[in-house]
C-alpha cells in the first residue's frame, strides 16, 4: 500500500474509531483474497482470508457469510419469489405468448442449465488455524466458530472457494445483453453485518444490500487480454498496463504469458466487485479535486461518442455532491458499461452503455450519488432502502437540473408525482417494510425512490431550503462510515433548524397516512372575509397560503404546526407575510379573518408544490 493509500486507510478508521468511543461501535472486516478465473467455463476458485474484529459487547459463537451466486439456481428462494409476485422484474422473465393477447412470465432463473447456473461452494473453513463447522442455507452459510469471539478481540477466519458466474440476469453475471463478458457483482464469501440489532443474515430474493467495512487486499488472475475496472486502486499498473500505467511507461506482456494477475486494494469500503471485458475501452479523467475518474466501455462505435461526451459531466457532478452533502473520500471511481441497468458499487458503477448522453449522465448521477449515500453513510438498504434510493434521487434530481440549459423551480416534481400516484392507489405499504416483503415491486420502487426523495424535498417546506442544505452537510459528516438509521437524519434536521419532527419521521415512515388539506369555504361579510381551511388527511403539516385579491394584489400568510414548535423563514421573500396563530392538528378546521377590506380572488395553499397533498384539486379556491 503506498504511503497516500495507507494515510487515507488510517484516517478512515480513525473516524469509525472515534464514533466507538462516544459509544457507538461496528464490526470490522478485512479482506485478502487470491482468484483464479477460467473464461471458457466462466468458473472460478480462491481462497479467502478474513481478519474478524469483534467491536460489539456480544460474545460471538456463530458467524454467517452472503453466498449470494447461489440465488441464481432453479428453485431459490429468488427463483421462488419472480414466480409468485404478481409484477416480477422484467429482467428477470421472460414473455411467452400463450395465444391471442394473453402472454405469461417465466422466470428466467427457472431455465437456467447446470453450466449456466451461479453456485459459491466452500471448503476448508477454517478459524485460527482449526476447521469449523459449516452449513450452507441458500444463500447463506452458518459458521460454527470452534472458539467463542469475545468482545474486543479479534479472529482470523480461512476458507477455500469456487464459484461459477451465471448467465446475467440481474446485476451480476457473464454475457448480458449488451455483450459485456464479467460483471462480476455479490461474487465472493462476504461477510454479514452484525450490529446493535443483531445479525442481518437476509436471504438474497432481489433486492440489494449490507455490509461490513473493512479493508481488501484482491488478487484476480485471468486471461491477459481482458481489460478490468473496479473497485480499489491497482496496485501493479505498470505491469497489467491496458490504460493504467503511468504517463510514459510501455508495458509488454510476454507471448508465452497466458494471464495477468491484477493487484487491487481498496481501504475502508464494504464491498469488492470488478467487470471484464477483451473489448473495453478504457478512459482516465483526474479531476480538480484530484479524483482518478476511469470510464470503461466497449468499442462499440455507436457509443464512444456517447462516453466521451459523459466523462466531463461525470467531473461535474463529482463537484456538485462535494459542496452539496460533503467530500468523496476514495481517490477513484469507475464507471463501467456492465450489469443489467444501473448499480451502485464501492467505488465503481456498473451501467448499461447504449442510451442517448442526457440518460446515460442522469444514470450515471444516480449511481455516483449513491457512493455518498450507499457506501459512505451505508444504512442498512433491506430495512431503510428510502434512505439510499430516495436521497441518491433526490440529489440525482438537484445536480441534473443544475446542469439543464432551462431549469425547473421543483426538480423534485416527478417523485411528488410518482408519489401521490401510489398514495390513491390502495396499494401502498409502509416505508417502514422490509425490501423483500413488498407485494409489488412498482410499489416497492416507488416507495424507495419516491417517497424516499420526497422526504428531504418537503423538508424544504417544513424547515426551509437552507436548513435542509446545511442538514444534509451534517448529517454525512455526523455519521459518514456509521450506518445511520431512520432517527439520525431526523434528529440531524432537528439539531440544524430547531424544530420538533418526530411526528414526521413517523408517519412519513411507519404509516400510509396521507397530507390533504384544503380550503372549504370563503366567507364575505361587509369589511371582513373569514377563510376556513380542513385538514382531511391524517398527517399533520404547516401551512404556506397565498391570497390574491382583485386588485391584483398578493400576500402570504403562514400558519405553523403547533407541535412543530417552529417557525420557517418566509420563502416568498417578493411578498409580504404574515405569521398567523398556530394549527393544532387535533382540530379539523381552521378559520382565519383577514384583516382587509380588500376582495378576495383567490386562496391558494402550498404554491411550491413541495407539500405531497394527495388531493391538489382542493387547494385553490376562487371566488366566483
Amino acid at each position: 500500500m503506498t504511503n497516500k493509500l495507507f494515510s487515507i486507510s488510517v484516517l478512515l478508521f480513525t473516524t469509525a474509531a472515534m464514533a466507538q468511543s462516544d459509544g457507538y461501535w461496528q464490526q470490522k472486516a478485512d479482506y485478502k483474497m487470491e482468484i483464479s478465473m477460467d473464461v471458457k467455463t466462466y468458473q472460478y476458485t480462491g481462497k479467502q482470508e478474513l481478519l474478524y474484529s469483534n467491536n460489539s459487547q456480544d460474545t460471538l459463537r456463530r458467524v454467517y457469510y452472503h453466498l449470494y451466486n447461489n440465488a441464481f439456481q432453479p428453485g431459490s428462494e429468488m427463483d421462488a419469489r419472480i414466480q409468485s409476485i404478481s409484477d416480477p422484474d422484467a429482467r428477470m422473465v421472460d414473455k411467452i405468448k400463450t395465444g391471442g393477447d394473453k402472454e405469461i412470465n417465466e422466470s428466467r432463473v427457472a431455465k437456467l442449465k447446470p453450466n449456466e447456473i451461479g453456485f459459491l461452494r466452500i471448503s476448508n473453513f477454517k478459524q485460527d488455524g482449526v476447521s469449523a463447522k459449516i452449513k450452507e442455507v441458500g444463500t447463506i452459510l452458518e459458521v460454527d466458530l470452534t472458539q467463542p469471539l469475545l468482545p474486543g478481540k479479534s479472529t482470523l477466519l480461512t476458507l477455500d472457494f469456487n464459484g461459477q458466474v451465471p448467465m446475467q440476469i440481474r446485476r451480476s453475471g457473464r454475457n448480458n445483453k449488451e455483450g459485456i463478458e464479467l460483471s462480476m457483482a455479490q461474487w465472493y464469501p462476504k461477510m454479514a453485518e452484525f450490529d446493535f440489532e443483531g445479525w442481518h443474515a437476509d436471504p438474497y430474493i432481489s433486492r440489494e444490500f449490507h455490509g461490513v467495512w473493512g479493508n481488501f487486499d484482491v488478487k484476480i488472475t485471468i486471461d491477459k487480454n481482458y481489460v478490468l475496472g473496479g473497485t480499489g486502486y491497482l496496485q501493479n499498473a505498470n505491469e497489467i498496463g491496458h490504460g493504467y500505467q503511468d504517463d510514459g511507461i510501455l508495458v509488454s506482456v510476454p507471448k508465452k504469458q497466458k494471464t495477468l494477475t491484477w493487484h487491487f486494494l481498496a481501504p475502508n469500503v464494504h464491498d469488492f466487485t470488478w467487470a471484464a471485458d477483451r473489448e473495453y475501452i478504457h478512459d482516465k479523467l483526474v479531476t480538480d479535486e484530484g479524483v482518478t475518474l476511469h470510464f470503461l466501455y466497449k468499442n462499440n462505435p455507436k457509443i464512444i461518442d456517447t462516453w466521451k461526451k459523459a466523462q466531463s459531466y461525470t467531473a461535474k457532478i463529482l463537484t456538485y455532491y462535494n459542496n452539496m452533502v460533503g467530500e468523496y473520500p476514495y481517490q477513484q471511481y469507475s464507471v463501467i458499461q456492465g450489469g443489467d441497468g444501473g448499480m451502485e458499487y464501492a467505488m465503481c458503477t456498473l451501467v448499461l452503455g447504449e442510451g442517448e448522453l442526457n440518460g446515460f449522465v442522469g444514470l450515471i448521477a444516480h449511481e455516483f450519488g449513491h457512493s455518498w449515500f450507499q457506501h459512505v453513510l451505508a444504512n442498512n438498504e433491506s430495512k431503510h432502502s428510502w434512505m439510499d434510493e430516495g436521497f441518491t434521487s433526490f440529489i440525482e434530481d438537484s445536480v441534473m437540473n443544475e446542469l439543464a440549459t432551462k431549469k425547473s423551480s421543483n426538480p423534485y416534481s416527478g417523485a411528488y408525482k410518482s408519489y401521490v400516484d401510489l398514495a390513491n392507489s390502495g396499494k401502498e405499504q409502509p416505508l417502514s417494510t422490509h425490501a423483500d416483503r413488498f407485494d409489488f415491486n412498482k410499489c416497492y420502487s416507488t416507495a424507495s425512490y419516491s417517497k424516499g426523495e420526497v422526504f428531504l424535498a418537503q423538508l424544504i417546506y417544513l424547515i426551509g431550503r437552507e436548513n435542509l442544505a446545511k442538514t444534509l452537510k451534517r448529517y454525512y459528516a455526523d455519521f459518514k462510515f456509521k450506518h445511520p438509521t431512520p432517527n439520525d437524519i431526523k434528529r440531524t434536521a432537528e439539531r440544524v433548524s430547531g424544530a420538533n419532527l418526530d411526528w414526521y419521521l413517523t408517519d412519513w415512515t411507519q404509516t400510509t397516512n396521507t397530507i390533504d388539506y384544503g380550503v372549504k369555504e370563503i366567507s364575505a361579510k361587509e369589511n371582513s372575509t373569514t377563510i376556513t381551511l380542513e385538514r382531511i388527511g391524517r398527517i399533520p403539516m404547516p401551512i404556506d397560503m397565498i391570497v390574491e385579491y382583485t386588485d391584483g394584489s398578493r400576500e402570504s400568510f403562514y400558519i405553523p404546526l403547533r407541535m412543530m414548535s417552529f417557525e420557517k423563514e418566509n420563502p416568498y421573500s417578493s411578498l409580504k407575510r404574515t405569521v398567523i396563530a398556530d394549527w393544532a392538528w387535533a382540530f379539523p378546521t381552521y378559520s382565519y379573518s383577514l384583516p382587509t377590506t380588500k376582495t378576495v380572488k383567490k386562496v391558494i395553499l402550498d404554491p411550491s408544490g413541495l407539500m405531497a397533498d394527495v388531493n391538489k384539486a382542493n387547494n385553490i379556491y376562487e371566488v366566483k
